[in-house]
C-alpha cells in the first residue's frame, strides 16, 4: 500500500515517514518545504506541492495510486495564529478541504489527521479525556477543531474513514540521531533548553514560578515523537483493517514541570544551563496533561520512550550532532 504523507518533511511527519517505511509501507511525501527539510526524509520520494494548490494535488493523485493519507501539513504556532488568523484558516482549513476533496474525487477514503490538544482550550478537568469540552482559546486550536468537524461530516456524507490524534508537546528524536527537531523560529521548551546547553542561546527563560504546582512552574505533557509516529501507524492499521472513524488523545498521563525538564537536561548534557525567571505569560494554564487510556485500550498503543530522561537523551543526540539543525534552511 502507498501512503501519502502531507507535511512529511517536517518534524513529526518525518518520524512518521520513517516508521511507515520500517513497517513495510510504500511512502510518498508531499511537502512545500516552507517548514520541512528535504534531508529529513532521505531517499523517500518527495513531491514539492502545497496543499493550497488544488490542481497540483490533483496531478499527484492522478499519477499515483494512493491508498491512504497522513496529514501533518499545518501551521502550528499559537502566538502567530493570534496575530495572523487568516494565514491559519487559509492553510489549515481551506488547504485541508482541498486535500479531502481531491482524495474523494480519486476514491481515497482513509485519512489520519494530526490534530492537537489545543482544541480543548482551558482544562476543566485533568487529565484531559476525549470527552472534555472543546473550547479552543486561539485560532490554531480553532482551525484544527474546524477540520475535525469537516472530517465528521465528510464521514457521514461520503464514507470517509478517519482517525484524529490530539496531543500537546512532541519531543525527542529518532534513536539513530539523524533526524530531529529543527524549527525556525524554535518555540518548544526542550530544544530551547538544549540549545542553551550548546551555547546557541545564552539562557532559558522560565515564564512564571508561582503556579500551584509542586515547584511553582508549569506542568506540560511531553510525548516522544517516535511514540507519536507509532500511534499514527496503529491508527492507519485500524482504518485499513476495520474501517470506521475515531478520535484519540496522546500523552504521558502525568506531565513534567519546566524545572524538571531543565534539571534532567543538565543531567543528560553534563552542562550547567543558565536560567532567567520571568513573569507569567498571559493564558498559560498551570497544568496541561492528556489521558491516553482510550487509544491504549482500543489500539494497544504503548509508548516506548515515556521516561523524561529518555526523551531528552534522544533529543540531545540529535541537537549535539546538529547544533544548527539541518544543512539547508
Amino acid at each position: 500500500m502507498q501512503i501519502l504523507v502531507c507535511g512529511g518533511a517536517g518534524y513529526i511527519g518525518s518520524h512518521a515517514v520513517r516508521e511507515l517505511y520500517r513497517a513495510g509501507y510504500e511512502v510518498l511525501v508531499l511537502d512545500n518545504l516552507v517548514k520541512g527539510h528535504r534531508e529529513a526524509i532521505g531517499d523517500i520520494p518527495l513531491v514539492e506541492v502545497d496543499i493550497n494548490d488544488k490542481p497540483s494535488l490533483e496531478q499527484v493523485f492522478q499519477k499515483q495510486k494512493i491508498d491512504a493519507v497522513m496529514h501533518f501539513a499545518a501551521y502550528s504556532l499559537v502566538g502567530e495564529s493570534v496575530v495572523e488568523p487568516a494565514k491559519y484558516y487559509h492553510n489549515n482549513v481551506l488547504g485541508t478541504l482541498n486535500l479531502m476533496e481531491v482524495m474523494l474525487s480519486y476514491g481515497v477514503k482513509r485519512i489520519i489527521f494530526s490534530s492537537t490538544a489545543a482544541v480543548y482550550g482551558e482544562p476543566v478537568e485533568l487529565p484531559i479525556t476525549e470527552e472534555h469540552p472543546t473550547r479552543p482559546t486561539n485560532p490554531y486550536g480553532a482551525t484544527k477543531l474546524a477540520v475535525e468537524g469537516m472530517l465528521h461530516w465528510f464521514g457521514q456524507a461520503y464514507g470517509l474513514n478517519y482517525v484524529s490524534l490530539r496531543y500537546f508537546n512532541a519531543a525527542g528524536a529518532d534513536v539513530a540521531g539523524d533526524i530531529g527537531e529543527d524549527h525556525q523560529p524554535e518555540t518548544h521548551l526542550i530544544p530551547l533548553v538544549l540549545q542553551t546547553a550548546l551555547g546557541v542561546r545564552p539562557e532559558i527563560k522560565i515564564f512564571g514560578t508561582d503556579y500551584p504546582t509542586p515547584d511553582g512552574t508549569c506542568i506540560r505533557d511531553y510525548i516522544h515523537v517516535t511514540d507519536l509516529a507509532n500511534a499514527h501507524l496503529l491508527a492507519l492499521e485500524k482504518i485499513i483493517n476495520e474501517g470506521g472513524s475515531a478520535i484519540y488523545n496522546l500523552g504521558n498521563g502525568s506531565g513534567f514541570s519546566v524545572r524538571e525538564v531543565i534539571q534532567v537536561a543538565q543531567e543528560v548534557t553534563g552542562k550547567l544551563i543558565k536560567v532567567m525567571e520571568a513573569e507569567r505569560r498571559p493564558g498559560d494554564p498551570a497544568v496541561l496533561v492528556a489521558s491516553s487510556e482510550k487509544i491504549k485500550k482500543e489500539l494497544g498503543w504503548q509508548p516506548r520512550y515515556a521516561d523524561l530522561k529518555t526523551v531528552i537523551s534522544t533529543a540531545w543526540h540529535w541537537h549535539s550532532k546538529h547544533p544548527d539543525g539541518y544543512i539547508s534552511k
